[in-house]
């Protein structure tokens, strides 16, 4: 990965660009003077590299005289702005769901972005940071993360159609004049001056059932935001290895050495790669499985028994586990629980 340009989704800018009209900033010379094309002809599939994107940041502030305008741009923020991932994120099965998904699939929104998600001490934490070589540079503008740490949020309530709010939230920017506008917004407790970006969750608020939950149409998202990232990550390590467990799985499950061999590596250059990645192949392992079993559950006409060694486990009980683990649900409730079937959805 060293040497490579970082880049962020155009489309992710129609927030901020809508947010500067609003406050009758210029958005088309504030691109400009930044470099940037300001009316691309294809939004969905450019990346601006986000170097100059930063200078936007700064620009933005300028113009706008505003130290809080990250809260601005969030206001603005709708599914289509994260191309397939935002459509997949409102049709998850809960918020955890659609959580899981913007870590899984995080490098179609920036090349930098850095999301981590997970369980501390009772309560889920949403690490909102870039990717380490980045950050090695320069610290961001801090606008930077008030809008992504908003927009989180804002897609939150979106998905769920209704209020919602994280137990508190901490960022690393120290407390502008406006800081009122930062609790108001979250409704919650905002700390300033923390030792990291992260918005706290209550497990039980992430597990609500999202009302436009399609498992058809959040798959079918899913495979328009893998097919957007193999244009540009050609090489990538975690994609080939997701490829090779996909294909390897129905004959039981795939070690490591399984798939380095494929690859053409060792064990250990296999790990180190995906380290580099933020990843590895146990994590990977889990999120296939966990996201194929949804996808096999919902069609019908696969038993229980089939789904589990297509998943390449020895025992029914063994994947029950596992679901359970993974949603909260066993493999049968998780089939009850989806009102639509796959035939009437497709034929609507």
């Amino acid at each position: 990965m060293a040497g490579e340009k970082e880049t962020t989704m155009a489309a992710v800018t129609r927030p901020l660009v809508l947010a500067l009209r609003d406050y009758g900033c210029d958005d088309v010379t504030i691109f400009s003077e930044a470099g940037l094309d300001p009316h691309p002809e294809n939004t969905a599939e450019l990346r601006y590299p986000s170097d100059k994107l930063d200078r936007v940041w700064s620009l933005a502030e300028q113009c706008t005289g505003d130290p809080c305008f990250g809260l601005a741009v969030a206001e603005h923020m709708q599914p289509q702005a994260l191309h397939g991932l935002g459509f997949a994120w409102v049709s998850s099965d809960t918020l955890y769901d659609g959580l899981r998904r913007l870590v899984r699939y995080q490098r179609i929104i920036s090349t930098r972005a850095n999301f981590v998600l997970e369980e501390v001490a009772g309560m889920v934490e949403l690490r909102v940071q870039i990717a380490s070589r980045a950050a090695a540079i320069r610290e961001l503008h801090p606008m930077v993360y008030d809008a992504s740490s908003a927009m989180l949020i804002r897609m939150c309530r979106l998905a769920l159609a209704e209020d919602f709010n994280p137990c508190r939230v901490a960022l690393r920017r120290q407390a502008p004049p406006c800081a009122e506008r930062f609790s108001d917004y979250f409704q919650a407790p905002v700390t300033f001056g923390a030792a990291a970006n992260i918005l706290y969750f209550s497990p039980e608020s992430l597990q609500r059932h999202l009302p436009h939950a399609s498992p058809v149409l959040a798959r079918a998202n899913d495979q328009v935001v893998i097919e957007y990232l193999s244009q540009f990550e050609l090489n990538s390590v975690c994609m080939k290895v997701r490829s090779q467990i996909i294909e390897q799985l129905p004959a039981g499950q795939p070690t490591q050495k399984d798939v380095a061999t494929v690859l053409g590596m060792s064990v250990r250059n296999l790990q180190r790669k995906l380290h580099d990645d933020g990843s590895s192949f146990t994590l990977l392992l889990e999120e296939v499985r966990r996201e194929l079993a949804s996808q096999y559950l919902t069609q019908k006409h696969r038993s229980i028994g089939e789904i589990t060694y297509l998943l390449g486990f020895s025992e029914p009980s063994n994947f029950t586990r596992a679901f359970r683990r993974w949603s909260g649900t066993s493999p049968n409730e998780f089939r009850q629980r989806d009102a639509q079937p796959e035939d009437d959805v497709r034929s609507a």
